[in-house]
Order: C-alpha cells, then sequence, then structure tokens
C-alpha cells in the first residue's frame, strides 16, 4: 500500500507500461458513460476548465458531460427516498450550518445525493475520490457544475490519487472541519501532511474495515486528537451495505468484465464476514461450487452451516477457477499461489483495500500484461498460461460495474447522521476515540426505508414494554446483539 509520507513521482508513472498504467483511457465504465474518455488523452490536471458560474475550482475528466451527470443523479435519487426524506426534514433546521466537509469516497450518482443533501443541511463540501477506478465522470462534472469542488476522474494515477486528496485539502481561504473518510487515506494524508489542520477537525466518520483499523491504530498509539465515528461496524452498513450490496454486485461485477458462466464453476471466497456472504449466497444460487477461506472458527463454522467447504487456498488452489477476496487483508493471494492456478482462472477483489492479491509481484519481465477491456487484464506466463486480473486487485463491484443505490441509501444516512452528530454534539460527549453510532440511530434510518417496502411496524403496548424492559420508541435491541452474529461484532466481545 501506498506510505503516506512519499508519493509516487510522475516519472515513475509514466515508466509503468502502457499495457498496466491505462484505465481511464477504456470507454467500459463503472457505469453508463455517454462519452468515450479516450477521445481526449490529456490529463485532467492540465487542462483548465470552468463551470457555467466561472469557478475552476474543480479538476475532472469533462465539465460538458455535467448534463448526463445530472441525469444519472435524478435516476439514484429516486431509490433514495429516504435520504431525500431526510434532507427534507432537515433542511430548515440546516444542522450543518458551518460545517467544512472534505470527503474522500467513491463518487458515484448515489454519493452525489449524499453530497447534495450535506449541502442542503447548510455544508460546505470538498470531495476526492477514494478509488482511481470507481469515479463516474459524469457525476463529478454534475456536482463540479453546483461549485462542489470535485477533485476525481476515472482511471487516475497513484500520483494523481494523492494530487486529488491534497488539493482537497490544501486551498487558500477556506480550513475543513470535519472529514468523511472511506479507507482512510484521506484521514492519514491530512494527519502526516498537516497536522495543524487535522487537530482543528471537529470529527471523523469512516465507513470502511480498512479505514476503521487505522482509525483504532491512531487511537491505541495515543495519537488520535479527534473524535471519529465507526459507520462501518454500525448495523445499518453492515448487515445491508457489506451483505446484501455485495450480493447482487459479485455477479453484475464477474458478468460485466469477463461473460463468465457460474454453473458448475469451481469457486473461492476468501474470507466469510458480510460481505463473504453475500458473495457465497449470490454464486451458491447460481450453480456454482462454493469454497470458503477462514482464519475466524466462528464465521468458519457459520460457513460450514451455510453449506459451504472450509478449506486452505492451497488446498485446492490448481483447481479453481475464480478466487475473490473479501478480508480487508494483505497477500491473501500470492505470487506463488496464482503461479499454480490453471489458465483461465479470473482472480478479483470485493475488499476497498489492493492489497489482498499481490499484484506487484506479478509486474515482473517474465510476465506479459495484455488489456482486453477496461479494467480486465490477462496476465500471460511464459508457457501460454493467462490469469485474468480484474480492476488490477481493486474493488471489483465499483472499479467495474455498478452498486444497488437503495442499499446505499442506508449506508448515505447513516454517513449524514454521523456527521450532523458529531459537528452539533456538545463539548465533552465525545472524547478523542473511535465509537460506534448510537442504536437509537441505527433504527431511525431503518425505519426510514420501510416506507419504500410498505412496511408497517408493530408497536409495544405499555405492558409488553414494562415486562421486555423496553422504551415504546426504542432502541429495542441492546448494543451487544448482533443481528447476526459475524466476525467484527464477536470481535469486540
Amino acid at each position: 500500500s501506498q506510505e503516506f509520507s512519499s508519493s509516487p513521482t510522475k516519472a515513475g508513472r509514466r515508466s509503468l507500461s502502457r499495457s498496466i498504467s491505462q484505465s481511464s483511457t477504456d470507454s467500459y465504465s463503472s457505469a453508463a458513460s455517454y462519452t468515450d474518455s479516450s477521445d481526449d488523452e490529456t490529463s485532467p490536471r492540465e487542462k483548465t476548465q470552468v463551470n457555467s458560474n466561472g469557478s475552476t475550482d474543480f479538476c475532472v475528466k469533462n465539465i460538458k458531460q455535467a448534463e448526463f451527470g445530472r441525469r444519472e443523479i435524478e435516476i439514484a435519487e429516486q431509490d433514495m427516498s429516504a435520504l431525500l426524506s431526510l434532507r427534507k426534514r432537515a433542511q430548515s433546521e440546516k444542522p450543518l450550518a458551518g460545517a467544512k466537509i472534505v470527503g474522500c469516497t467513491h463518487i458515484t450518482a448515489q454519493t452525489a445525493v449524499l453530497i447534495e443533501t450535506l449541502v442542503a443541511l447548510g455544508a460546505q463540501c470538498r470531495w476526492t475520490a477514494c478509488n482511481i477506478y470507481s469515479t463516474q465522470n459524469e457525476v463529478a462534472a454534475a456536482l463540479s457544475e453546483t461549485g462542489v469542488a470535485v477533485f476525481a476522474w476515472k482511471g487516475e494515477s497513484e500520483d494523481d490519487f494523492w494530487w486529488c486528496i491534497d488539493r482537497c485539502v490544501n486551498t487558500e481561504g477556506w480550513q475543513p472541519n470535519m472529514i468523511l473518510d472511506d479507507g482512510g487515506d484521506l484521514t492519514h494524508w491530512m494527519y502526516k501532511k498537516y497536522p495543524n489542520v487535522f487537530k482543528k477537525i471537529r470529527g471523523i466518520v469512516e465507513e470502511s474495515v480498512t479505514g476503521v483499523h487505522r482509525l483504532y491504530q491512531l487511537s491505541k498509539a495515543g495519537k488520535l486528537c479527534v473524535p471519529a465515528i465507526n459507520v462501518n461496524d454500525s448495523v445499518t452498513k453492515q448487515k445491508f451495505d457489506n451483505l446484501y450490496c455485495c450480493r447482487e454486485s459479485i455477479l453484475d461485477g464477474l458478468k460485466r468484465t469477463t461473460d463468465v458462466m457460474f454453473g458448475g464453476k469451481q469457486v473461492v471466497i476468501c474470507g466469510y464476514g458480510e460481505v463473504g456472504k453475500g458473495c457465497c449466497a449470490a454464486l451458491k444460487a447460481l450453480g456454482a461450487v462454493v469454497y470458503v477461506t477462514e482464519i475466524d472458527p466462528i464465521c468458519a463454522l457459520q460457513a460450514c452451516m451455510d453449506g459451504f467447504r472450509v478449506v486452505k487456498l492451497n488446498e485446492i488452489i490448481r483447481l479453481v477457477d475464480v478466487i475473490i477476496t473479501c478480508t480487508g487483508n494483505k497477500n491473501v493471494v500470492t505470487r506463488d499461489q496464482l503461479d499454480r492456478m490453471k489458465n483461465g482462472s479470473i482472480v478479483c477483489n470485493m475488499g476497498h483495500s489492493n492489497t489482498e492479491i499481490d499484484v506487484a509481484s506479478l509486474r515482473t519481465p517474465e510476465l506479459t500484461w495484455e488489456r482486453v477491456r477496461s479494467q480486465v487484464d490477462h496476465i500471460i506466463w511464459p508457457d501460454g498460461k493467462r490469469v485474468i486480473l480484474l480492476a488490477e486487485g481493486r474493488l471489483l463491484n465499483l472499479s467495474c460495474s455498478t452498486v444497488p443505490t437503495f442499499v446505499l441509501s442506508i449506508t448515505a444516512t447513516t454517513q449524514a447522521l454521523a456527521l450532523i452528530e458529531l459537528y452539533n454534539a456538545p463539548e465533552g460527549r465525545y472524547n478523542q476515540d473511535v465509537y460506534l453510532l448510537p442504536k437509537k440511530m441505527d433504527e431511525y434510518v431503518a425505519s426510514l426505508h420501510l416506507a419504500t417496502f410498505d412496511a408497517h411496524l408493530t408497536e409495544l403496548t405499555d405492558e409488553q414494554a414494562k415486562y421486555l424492559g423496553l422504551n415504546k420508541n426504542g432502541p429495542f435491541k441492546p448494543n451487544y446483539y448482533r443481528y447476526k452474529a459475524s466476525k467484527s461484532f464477536l470481535c469486540k466481545i
């Protein structure tokens, strides 16, 4: 992973072969893209663009795609009624008035609805991407057109990635006081490079396993000088986004990139957390033979009870057709294992970071990289064997396809409430530590989304509430209640 104390130079970036570094020059994007970006090879960093208000405080692929991006956002709004309901309820109160939020997330139509909600609630926002392949260029253009300072485009280099983060943070006359992060890159960039700015942050909201892990590391070392909310382990994020989103999007990503048929395929899912559970369920339903690798005996037992065989990857590496990593760890699939895979195997990652597959070990002279289509590479061994690598080991679903809007509405609503909570919290409520979202807020987010299904909650009688020892209005479960046992909750017991 990229060290935060230094970033790649432009010279180093250019030394990579075109077949490896090419990304945004292909037309198959993470969502429908109305303009083939291959028509313009000029880096956005080298262009001066102006929106209709005369602002140049942004850097996107093509500001002229704004109209198409607006249509994408309007489509997303149709399935994010709960977030729009929150916007409507709180818009008059402006609970984020004075908030200056710098964000680093996937820039998609769904994220745009969240950003525009934050703006409607009074916040000023500057935004960059947490993944070099997941940005929808037309959506980034639409946000820039409305005045949100967006620095992101699909197919950034590593150097571009850190440059965009820096441009969001380091701008004259504007100092952020809130962070919304996905993966921890923005948080650590500010912590390392702008410590004085970081100390003035009022709160951090983080939504990924990787980012949360980094926050806990800072906290344990006594270096976290601001309060943070761990959204990833909130019920409404983990039990819905991680599980249901991945259950649907894993198939979409694999189909779009490889046209693979899953019936009868031998598939290994590395990790049986919520993401792994979703992937396993989807692939099993289409007739794939699914194996699971796990380090946690409880998650392993769950996999066994769900009908999956738990194995070590080395035991079946020569037999498998597809490997999908979902662990948040590093070097889950090593070069030695890649060497032993059979011809035509597919390797991809559903975790946030690009550390799970040892992609760096594949960039050697004896192996040939052949770009097939956007985010699809053939890695060719000297004997002619080919392994198909997707998104260069980065997050498959958002790099190569789309994700279900409704599920992201749940996560986005949770993020918005977390930002409101931290920004408006009285002094002393939160220390310089990492917190989970209060259960009452989780329940509120869920309740906002029930109307979509015309679902009607049963209300406790006074007698029933007294018998259970509950408030009639919730929360209805104690903090230790797991809903469905999972690794991230169990490890806190």
